[in-house]
This record gives C-alpha cells, structure tokens and sequence, in this order.
C-alpha cells in the first residue's frame, strides 16, 4: 500500500482554482518531493493531506486513512510527522516547553538525538528565536515521535547552508529506516541530493511525476564553450541545444584578441556534439549535468508541447 494516494484531487476556492484534478502516489519508504513555484498550489494540497481543509473533489488517503474521513485521520496522524511553512510556536514559551508539549501529545522517543542533531535554543522564548531557530525546533517536533511519514512544506526555509547539509543526511537516513518523507520545495538543488521522485505542479495541475534520474536524463547536459574569433547565432545549428547565449569577451591575456563565450542546454546525441565543436578553434570547452534549476524553468515556460511530454499526470 501507498504511504499517500492522491486521485483527483480538487480544491475550488471560488476566484481561485488551487488545485485541479491532482494525481499522484508515494510509496513507502522513499522521499518524495513536490515541486513549484510559490502559488503553483503546493500548500493547498499538502493542508488537504493533513485534514485542515476539505477537497472541493477527489480524494486522498494517508496511511490508508481517507483524508475526508476525520476519525480515520485523526489515527493515522499519531504515525505522521508534520512541518508547515513557516511554522508558528506560542512566542511566550521557550522551545523546551514547546516540546514538552507536543511530547505530551505524540510523545518524544527521538527528541534527544533531534536535539544533537539541530541543536534549537531550548530555554529561549520563541520570540527571540531567529527564522532559522524556529525551522529547527519545527524540524524536532516533526520527526521527534519516530513517525513512519512526515509531511513538511518547504523544510529548509531559512536555514544556513551547514544546517541544510545536516537536514539532507539526515533525511536520507531516515528513508533508509525506512520513513516516508513527502516534502514541498522550490529550492531544486536540495531535491536533487535527497529525492527518489519528483512530482511538478503547475498553477493547480500536475505537469510530471517521475524519478530524479530520468527527470535529469530527460534535461540534457549543460555545454559552455570559448572559441578565438566572433561566432554569429546561426552558426549555433545544432539539434538538441536550446537557448543558446553567445557572448563576446575580451582574451585574459590579449585584450585586442576577440573571443567568443557560448553556453546553450544540449539534449542530442554527444557525438554530434562532438562533431559539431570540431569546426570550431576551441580555447575552453565543459560540459556537465544540466542545473535541475534550467529543468524547473523548462516545465515553466511557455512551450506546452515541452510541458505535455513531462511524464504522469
């Protein structure tokens, strides 16, 4: 059984249509990111999962509990860990009386090792607490209870890059003790390093669901190469490159010599690449995995025949 099954998922909200026939599913045991921009109708979906808000239509199950069914979700949500956007503690508790108290509701077997791990100011108010400080208490609350799913929206949010490198290890050792984690994000980097599947929303709808690797294969290569002499945009004729960016710089160690700087995103064959740089005098050449950032925009523009081939909906 799915850890989460959504099918058709719909919220209407009148004068904004949040959610739109939404479909996907997240098998137990992986880590499961939710991709889109802010207002693609990520929150609107994760709030339905954790029954803040009913679907307009459709339906989804956590954990085997029909998320329009209360008491069924109330069970299930004993075994679910939870993050929201920007989470919001009482500012006059400390962070130790604010575990306490979700430790008297869910209890705390992990807090100990969470603590280490993400080292919150315990016994200072919530009110002094920096953004970064709250996302780390929110982070402890939400795993503190060894639960076998956690939902979180946008996790990292201002946390400084050691802490987010800390919070990927951890995650993927949670999956290897076999934790389902469903996360929303926008930040692909970090998607990238600990995810086996992504799925991408789009103002309300689902463009793709598929696994990091064949979303990167699908994505091409990213090419950037200097040549002596001016190259006209033409001259960039090859099958598979896209958007290509030439520009003209000065030569490092001639300022009279013209060299020209081309960058473009290759889906085609590598031989004909080859092929195709070989007919130019080359001064530096590189070519390495497309930034998941140039794949995110790629789903985002304005070419619906590059969206519709995206994979499940």
């Amino acid at each position: 059984m799915s850890a989460i099954e959504v099918s058709g998922l719909t919220k209407d909200y009148g004068d904004v249509l949040a959610n739109d026939d939404v479909e996907f599913d997240v098998e137990a045991g992986e880590v499961f990111g939710y991709l889109g921009p802010n207002g693609a109708g990520k929150t609107t979906t994760i709030r339905t999962l954790m029954g803040f808000q009913s679907p307009t239509d459709g339906t989804a199950t956590v954990l085997g509990a029909d998320v329009r069914e209360e008491s069924e979700l109330v069970a299930a949500k004993r075994r679910i860990g939870y993050l929201p956007a920007n989470p919001a503690f009482d500012e006059t508790a400390t962070g130790r009386e604010v575990l306490d108290l979700h430790a008297s509701i869910k209890g705390d077997e992990r807090r100990e090792e969470l603590l280490e791990l993400f080292e919150p100011p315990l016994d200072r108010p919530i009110r002094d607490y920096s953004t970064g400080n709250v996302q780390k208490l929110g982070l402890v609350q939400a795993f503190m209870h060894d639960p076998d799913l956690v939902v979180m929206d946008e996790p990292t949010s201002g946390l400084d890059p050691l802490l987010q490198r800390r919070f990927n290890e951890f995650v993927r050792e949670e999956r290897d003790r076999g934790t389902t984690v469903f996360l929303s994000s926008h930040v692909l980097s970090e998607v990238r390093q600990i995810c086996d599947r992504v799925g991408i929303i789009r103002e309300g709808r689902m463009v793709a669901v598929e696994t990091v690797a064949d979303l990167l294969g699908r994505s091409g290569k990213s090419v950037h190469f200097r040549v002596a002499g001016d190259i006209d945009p033409e001259e960039i004729d090859l099958a598979g490159a896209h958007d290509p960016v030439i520009e003209r710089v000065e030569a490092p160690d001639d300022e009279a010599r013209r060299v020209t700087e081309v960058s473009f995103t290759y889906t085609g064959d590598v031989n004909e690449l080859a092929d195709f740089l070989a007919g130019f005098d080359l001064l530096e050449f590189d070519v390495e995995e497309a930034p998941l950032e140039d794949v995110f925009m790629r789903f985002y523009g304005d070419d619906e025949s590059e969206q519709s081939d995206g994979g499940d909906r």
